[in-house]
């Protein structure tokens, strides 16, 4: 089998969303003949906002890995103001106004460039190198963010010329719609682009999540052939969802599952769902948020006075994620109101679509999330001025699951978002 080394900073016990596609990878490249040989950060010196020690079931029990030391400033930064959580992707469930957070974040966006997780930059090089030379490699993987991992990429591409790089961006760099919470100063952001050029210009391949984010990496510089920027969206592991029933429910129940922070302006659900209960009093109505909630959409829950008719459920476990997507009537996506935000593909809207039940979009109707859901018959995005539009879809929702409680959509054209067939296709990438 063709060896790879896969260099990714979140990998189990680490969890959330930012572990599941390096790991799906290494669960099935070697149904393609590729042996897959990992390089992560030891958990006991990582810095990861969530843990999820069920996902190491996942890891074939022949795959090589190796953990290396860190130096985190995050972790120091955590123990300095006695706060013993990492933050979230995009800061939910924090408060941005506190003087506190907005010094932290400073120190982060200029002190620590790209992120501040740089600190495990030089323990894992030191590792690839050895590796490298000990396995034979002649193809590296780098997952990210953290972005400075790909700062690894670029020092083994000088020192082994001959190595293929595959860089795989799950989140767009400069781009991403945080980065101006990050309060970089213009030294700072400057170097920052020019890191972010540099790995998109020296990678022999890019792999991105979405056409939109493709389109925007190629414009940032002539030097950057488009025939080596390649879309491999996020997805779903058909085995995840094994052995979950479905529970028959005389309650009409949304689920939203994740982080969501101040930019997702999900008000325009909430005046809609308002209205569907105000219009069934007699029924039982309920949305459940599972995952990590911004002060100013709780504060969005209070002012439509849904409080009582909302359950809040903190982080769990992906396998525990999963059964309460399936566990749903219908489930909400929401888009975060920032630039670029049509490429955004977050990596549960493809483990929505397994559930098959009706998915409840806000965001662009023509970006790439609308697009698949409309290819897939999976639901329908609404922007965030469609209230009537999208109060008639509930509407609707609501009348089909009267009639029939254990309806699911007929979805197609979702195989090809299975975690087996895009390892597929990075397995043609290496070979």
């Amino acid at each position: 089998m063709k060896k790879i080394l896969i260099i990714t900073y979140y990998f189990p016990p680490s969890g959330g969303a930012g572990v599941q596609r390096a790991l799906k990878f290494v669960k099935y490249l070697p149904q393609f003949g590729i042996e897959p040989i990992v390089l992560t950060v030891d958990e006991n010196k990582a810095s990861y906002p969530l843990v999820d020690s069920s996902l190491i079931n996942d890891i074939p029990k022949e795959i090589k890995i190796h953990k290396t030391d860190s130096f985190e400033a995050l972790n120091i930064l955590s123990k300095l103001t006695s706060k013993k959580n990492i933050p979230y992707g995009g800061f939910s469930g924090q408060n941005k106004e506190k003087s506190s957070q907005k010094i932290l974040r400073f120190i982060r966006g200029n002190f620590f460039i790209p992120d501040a997780r740089i600190g495990w930059v030089k323990y894992a090089y030191d590792k690839a190198s050895e590796i490298i030379e000990n396995e034979k490699i002649d193809t590296i993987f780098i997952s990210s963010p953290p972005h400075s991992s790909q700062l690894i990429g670029i020092k083994l591409k000088k020192n082994f010329p001959h190595i293929k790089w595959i860089a795989d961006l799950r989140d767009p760099w400069t781009d991403i719609y945080y980065y101006k919470d990050m309060m970089h100063t213009a030294w700072a952001k400057r170097k920052d682009e020019r890191l972010e050029l540099k790995t998109i210009e020296l990678a022999d391949e890019i792999l991105v999540v979405s056409d939109a984010i493709k389109r925007m990496l190629a414009g940032k510089s002539s030097n950057i052939k488009d025939k080596k920027i390649h879309v491999i969206p996020n997805g779903f592991d058909e085995v995840d969802f094994n052995g979950i029933a479905r529970l028959d429910s005389d309650e009409f129940l949304i689920t939203y599952v994740g982080t969501i922070s101040d930019v997702y302006y999900p008000a325009v659900f909430f005046e809609s769902l308002k209205k569907l209960i105000e219009n069934h009093p007699e029924d039982k109505i309920k949305f459940r948020f599972v995952g990590s909630i911004s002060p100013e959409v709780s504060n969005a829950v209070e002012t439509y006075k849904l409080k009582d008719k909302c359950e809040f459920i903190s982080q769990v476990s992906h396998s525990k994620a999963i059964e309460y997507m399936v566990s749903s009537t219908a489930l909400l996506l929401v888009i975060p109101e920032v630039e670029n935000n049509k490429g955004i593909l977050t990596g549960k809207l493809f483990e929505y679509l397994n559930t098959r039940n009706p998915i409840i979009g806000i965001g662009p109707v023509d970006g790439d999330a609308s697009i698949i859901m409309n290819d897939c018959n999976a639901g329908k995005m609404f922007n965030r001025n469609q209230s009537v539009d999208l109060s008639d879809y509930l509407e609707a929702l609501f009348t089909a699951w009267k009639q029939n409680h254990d309806s699911i959509l007929n979805t197609h054209n979702i195989a090809k978002y299975s975690r087996k067939a895009q390892a597929k296709e990075l397995a043609a990438l290496i070979s």
